[in-house]
């Protein structure tokens, strides 16, 4: 049975050597001294280890049921859902003013990374509601948010958001879920969504679902749709439960993972429904879920690489197979354990590279995050904007392949259920498809983003990595092992980007046709700047001295076989996208 340890050390390491939270100007941050992230960390690496991780594989072998209509969660769910609410874990980062905690985005995080790779089918009951509460929170009426943010935040309500219909998944605008209004106010919510994670369940009291339909006036395609409130049970004036509404789970689909999350198909028969946000302009408000919905992706695709890198970490220092051809390294045993082999070595360097340099990256954009929010920031807004595809798209893909790196480490074993590897493999596969599939995140990339601003957030992109190049090159060891590898891949990304200014215009398909390796090419440059900068604090700390010189030197081995193994496959996505569309569309349909 697969283990977990919470990766607390490697954390405060990015959050203080590295982004130095403590004397940041973001307000909030003050108050994130090392003493206070580390009691934060450890007790969620107390819950997500003694807690959460045991069930990881309870949850997958026993799934969810339905039966009359009722959806019962795997065996001790309902008591680690408890005890997260009683730590106040799923308020963490939400307001005070109605339970929360308040505390950065960023802290919430380091959290929810740890609570993924215990166990991400049980985190996603309360990783939807956070979404939920965020629209709620900033698209809702006064009244809207006094009535159900406090029971969301303390957890004992949960939400939920409905997009995908039967016939229609990224192009919203054919959805045909109808809301009729009312005498009252009120909307008459008509229709069926599918594939609604945490749709129906035993963990809370009531399910706030936020749901997309069209109501009349608004016209075709997405200027069309509004969004609304469709509480499972009806919430009384004062605050207490009433009749159940007509929302129901029509069945659970059976999938390759994430068992223990119940997936459903939910049918709205008239079901009572409240506008939230404006008339017609559902599309924005959803947004604010889905924005933190792919971040919070971003991290499920490099929080399962990670755990299933210490699982295999741990076998490569136990099984013994073969010598190393240098010479016997286990003289007492009948062979050498497998990490001393070449090749094992590489294969866990990828995986331990990536997944470092994953979680750097993804701190760095909750930190964007809350300089946007708690500073007003409309830079910071910008760059995780033009991010958010990169950041869900890049490390859900590569965060599966670590998976896959993993399972392959354990040869034989890896493919049986016994030891694990195959669950983390296939609980990760989602990750690379909800939330807008990463083809579409490479859309969004290329045909969005990079025109977002004229074309100014991109370049204040590749400025930034100048900038960083130039103020550090006089730090040889630095200069020759990170920076000029990462000022290489920037002219990379650089040349893929002018060759869409170029020959996109003319050609719409010369730059669709190169986006997925564009997302990849800029995924590696920004893991290479993490790197960059996670080596210059190890750098600095050792040249400062340190109690720990043995972390920090790794951190820069660690870094170098990165910026040398991985960071040169930019060469090989700039090559891609210059070969332009022809090779991609020149076959016609009918002779796939």
């Amino acid at each position: 049975m697969p283990t977990y340890t919470a990766p607390v050390k490697d954390m405060q390491f990015i959050l203080h050597d590295v982004l130095n939270v403590a004397q940041s100007d973001i307000p909030g941050y003050d108050e994130l001294d090392r003493d206070t992230t580390q009691a934060i960390l450890d007790e969620a690496a107390k819950l997500s280890e003694n807690v959460l991780a045991p069930l990881n594989k309870v949850g997958d072998e026993q799934g969810c049921k339905l039966e009359n209509g009722v959806v019962t969660t795997p065996e001790g769910f309902k008591d680690a859902y408890d005890q997260m609410c009683e730590g106040g874990w799923i308020g963490l980062d939400c307001d005070p003013e109605y339970g929360g905690q308040g505390m950065p985005y960023l802290v919430n995080s380091a959290v929810g990374e740890m609570f993924v790779s215990a166990n991400m089918a049980f985190n996603m009951y309360q990783g939807l509601s956070h979404g939920a509460i965020s629209a709620i929170q900033t698209h809702g009426s006064p009244e809207q948010k006094a009535k159900y943010l406090p029971n969301m935040i303390e957890g004992k309500w949960s939400g939920t958001m409905n997009l995908t219909e039967p016939h229609c998944g990224t192009d919203l605008g054919l959805i045909r879920t109808k809301a009729e209004p009312q005498d009252d106010g009120s909307y008459k919510i008509t229709g069926s969504k599918i594939w609604i994670s945490a749709g129906e369940h035993d963990l809370t009291d009531n399910i706030i679902h936020l749901v997309l339909a069209k109501a009349p006036g608004g016209g075709e395609g997405t200027k069309g749709i509004s969004l609304f409130i469709v509480p499972k049970f009806m919430v009384n004036e004062d605050g207490s439960l009433g009749d159940r509404n007509a929302v129901s789970c029509g069945g659970l689909e059976h999938k390759m993972g994430i068992h223990g999350n119940a997936t459903c198909v939910m049918n709205y028969d008239g079901a009572t429904g409240y506008l939230i946000g404006e008339m017609h302009k559902g599309m924005r408000a959803m947004f604010t879920m889905m924005n933190e919905a792919r971040l919070g992706v971003g991290l499920q695709g490099y929080a399962q690489g990670a755990v299933a890198y210490q699982n295999a970490l741990g076998f490569a220092r136990e099984r013994l197979q073969g010598r190393e051809v240098k010479g016997v390294q286990n003289p007492d045993g009948p062979a050498d354990p497998i990490i001393v082999h070449p090749d094992v070595r590489r294969n866990l360097l990828m995986q331990k590279s990536f997944t470092e340099g994953a979680r750097a990256f993804t701190f760095w954009g909750a930190k964007m995050i809350d300089e946007a929010h708690r500073k007003s920031d409309a830079d910071a807004d910008a760059m995780i904007s033009l991010l958010t595809p990169v950041i869900k798209g890049f490390l859900t893909d590569k965060g599966f392949e670590t998976t896959v790196l993993a399972q392959q480490t354990l040869g034989g074993s890896g493919f049986t259920k016994e030891w694990g590897l195959e669950q983390f493999v296939r609980d990760a596969r989602i990750t690379m498809i909800y939330e807008g599939t990463n083809g579409i995140q490479s859309l969004d990339l290329v045909g969005r983003k990079l025109a977002m601003n004229g074309g100014k957030t991109i370049m204040a992109f590749f400025d930034m990595v100048k900038t960083y190049i130039k103020e550090n090159e006089g730090n040889e060891a630095l200069k020759a092992n990170f920076l000029d590898p990462l000022k290489k891949a920037s002219k990379d990304l650089q040349a893929a980007g002018m060759y869409f200014m170029q020959n996109g215009m003319k050609n719409p398909h010369n730059a669709l046709s190169g986006s997925y390796d564009f997302m990849h090419l800029f995924g590696h440059v920004c893991l290479g700047l993490m790197w960059s900068k996670m080596a210059q604090a190890s750098y600095a700390a050792l040249e400062n001295g340190t109690s720990d010189p043995e972390f920090y030197q790794t951190k820069i081995e660690t870094g170098r076989f990165y910026m040398a193994r991985q960071l040169p496959a930019t060469a090989l996505h700039l090559s891609r996208i210059e070969t332009g569309a022809d090779t991609v569309m020149t076959l016609e349909a009918a002779n796939f």
